[in-house]
């Protein structure tokens, strides 16, 4: 048996069965031993990703190699603030991250192009928007999905009808649009 196995091939080290072997990594044995350390907390995390979170990783990685040093030590604060956080408001912040990973690379296109939008308002024009955003959160779940309806009503009109409802909204008076929102209500809780 012996000389079977000798034939097989070489020779098996015993620690090569116990330990994997790991790949050499250039500069590793130039860190600190807290950074070595922490190198190697995070090539363990690395072996048991799947090849999604994997390539996360890589795209995260080139995204922060074309950062500022303001926009690396912003990105550095907020994990910093992240970890200070209570664990239910850490764990939501998780699920609001999950989601992001969840959307379609187009998608979260679009909303980092919103986002952008936003930050270039005047302060003024972004307050009023957050103070109608809070308004609408604070609204029973009701009330928000009925204006949520209006809301895909007004995006599948065609921009003609669009232009066309606001003139006619911006050519009545205060008093004749209070009377159409009133004659509105009254329309939509009058018992069928």
């Amino acid at each position: 048996m012996l000389l079977g196995a000798s034939l097989a091939g070489p020779p098996i080290r015993a620690h090569a069965q116990t330990e994997p072997e790991r790949p050499e990594i250039e500069g590793l044995d130039r860190l600190s031993p807290e950074d070595h350390e922490a190198a190697e907390r995070q090539l363990e995390r690395w072996k048991h990703m799947t090849p999604e979170q994997r390539e996360r990783v890589r795209r995260n990685f080139e995204s922060w190699k074309h950062m500022t040093p303001e926009e690396r030590r912003a990105a550095r604060e907020s994990f910093q603030r992240f970890r200070q956080m209570p664990p239910e408001e850490r764990a939501r912040v998780l699920e609001d991250f999950e989601r992001w990973n969840q959307l379609p690379e187009s998608r979260r296109q679009e909303l980092e192009e919103s986002y952008r939008r936003f930050q270039s308002l005047p302060p003024e024009r972004r307050e009023k928007i957050l103070d109608r955003l809070h308004r609408f959160q604070s609204l029973p779940p009701a009330e928000r999905e009925r204006l949520m309806r209006n809301w895909k009503r007004w995006q599948q009109m065609s921009p003609d009808e669009r232009r066309a409802l606001r003139e006619r909204w911006r050519g009545m008076s205060p008093e004749a649009r209070r009377e159409a929102l009133q004659r509105r209500l009254r329309e939509r809780t009058a018992p069928p």
